[in-house]
């Protein structure tokens, strides 16, 4: 269900803004998509386990709430961020 370190570590490097950076709205907001895309194809093969329903709930709403702080402060990339994570739109 959770993702591997070494996949985590991959993530931030391509996500990061500058060297080391693991805390930058883009590398969570990439993080978080990759444990949400892991809970949803748990949860389609384990359709009662309603604990794991709960925290893909929580890790939903905590992107949604990144996504809306980066629209607010720089569109530009906000908008490159869900092109590249293939987002909505």
């Amino acid at each position: 269900m959770a993702i591997s370190k070494e996949n985590k570590t991959e993530i931030m490097q391509k996500y990061a803004r500058h060297d080391g950076d693991t805390g930058s709205a883009e590398v969570q907001i990439a993080v978080l998509t990759a444990d949400i895309n892991g809970l949803n194809e748990h949860i389609r093969d384990h359709k009662k386990d309603f604990a794991s329903q709960r925290g893909l709930m929580k890790k939903i709403g905590h992107r949604r709430n990144l996504l809306a702080y980066l629209r607010e402060n720089d569109i530009q990339r906000y908008r490159e961020l869900i092109k590249s994570l293939g987002l909505r739109r």
